[in-house]
């Protein structure tokens, strides 16, 4: 009980059963007019399959993947963009696709998109998400790296000396880690000890919520006891990649980390932040990391933004809690999010492509 931090896999199937100055920096890195090609590097006996977008001349046509028909050339031939490539994060219960829009951005600017499934805590398995996810999801992304070196089809197309990260949510918290963040287990329950009412969703997730009836109480106690007793380590975890030279962090999963070792990144970060988000209470995550961060790009401030935002496309049909938490708010103007994900391609334009 309690154990999920951000799992969309029950909503998934359901949607299952229901399509500026950014642009000219990102065009201006030397991308051509190419196509989104789909590609696919198989699991292994440790690690999921990564999902591959990337420049192609080949045909795009409407492809299904989950709910969403998205307009890719499937094994579509990749040609040379601008020889880097941005490992995509992907939050708890989460897929490629819900990154689709950003991944097309990315590759209309030159690059090869990875989207690596992180283990156990992804759409089709959602049984351990959390903190003991947060904890592996960094070296699943450094062997994401590592696959794509070893494609033949896509190692004489890519320097990997120089890679972007990007991550939203849980995700986010993956982005900062592999930016040189330090966090515990401990953290995190030291948080939710203190906060739990406050940021009541980022500690227990889709399990439950606070109605303000009588059972409130017990859930709070059923969820700080579960908490102490899954996540009392106090050891500092950290992950260092010298081949990740630049991280974007949307609506990240923070209040875990010790903000001193986010001060002065060791790359450039920038960070996308949504004041409506319900499910990661911005002061105590983004804006933790905002007013820590000395050097830190503030790339995008949605005004009228929920947690769900940054899923582009949103899965449609989303109802009760999930669609509470992840459906956008009365007013948000989603075709704003073309230009955030253009603005997200030329913040690794600039730090990947010098």
């Amino acid at each position: 009980m309690f154990s999920s931090h951000f799992t969309l896999s029950k909503v998934w199937h359901r949607a299952l059963l229901a399509p500026s100055l950014a642009a000219l920096l990102a065009l201006g890195a030397g991308a051509s007019r190419a196509e989104v090609g789909l590609s696919r590097i198989a699991a292994t006996s440790t690690d999921g399959p990564v999902t591959l977008f990337y420049p192609t001349q080949a045909t795009a046509t409407p492809t299904i993947r989950g709910p969403f028909t998205l307009l890719l050339a499937e094994e579509g031939a990749p040609e040379r963009g601008n020889g880097r490539l941005v490992v995509i994060s992907h939050g708890s219960g989460g897929a490629p696709w819900v990154h689709a829009n950003l991944a097309r951005s990315l590759v209309e600017a030159g690059f090869v998109v990875a989207v690596p499934q992180h283990r156990a805590d992804n759409h089709q398995d959602d049984s351990n998400p959390g903190p003991d996810s947060w904890a592996i999801r960094p070296q699943e992304l450094s062997r994401a790296i590592d696959s794509v070196g070893r494609d033949a089809r896509f190692a004489p197309l890519l320097a990997l000396d120089r890679v972007g990260v990007y991550g939203m949510s849980a995700g986010g918290h993956t982005a900062l880690s592999m930016a040189g963040g330090r966090w515990s287990a401990a953290g995190f329950k030291q948080h939710c000890e203190a906060n739990l009412v406050d940021d009541f969703q980022a500690c227990v997730g889709l399990i439950t919520r606070l109605t303000g009836g009588i059972l409130d109480g017990i859930k709070q106690w059923v969820a700080l006891a579960v908490i102490r007793h899954r996540f009392s380590d106090t050891t500092m975890l950290s992950h260092n990649d010298p081949r990740v030279a630049a991280v974007v962090a949307g609506v990240p999963a923070a209040a875990d980390f010790d903000m001193a070792s986010l001060a002065a990144p060791r790359v450039p970060l920038g960070l996308v932040t949504a004041r409506h988000d319900q499910w990661l209470t911005p002061r105590f995550h983004s804006d933790r990391v905002l007013q820590a961060c000395t050097t830190c790009e503030h790339i995008a401030d949605l005004a009228n933004g929920g947690h769900g935002a940054l899923l582009s496309p949103l899965p449609p049909g989303l109802v009760g809690l999930a669609g509470e938490l992840l459906n956008d708010p009365p007013g948000f103007d989603r075709s704003q999010m073309q230009a955030v994900d253009q603005n997200i391609a030329a913040f690794f334009v600039r730090h990947l492509t010098r």
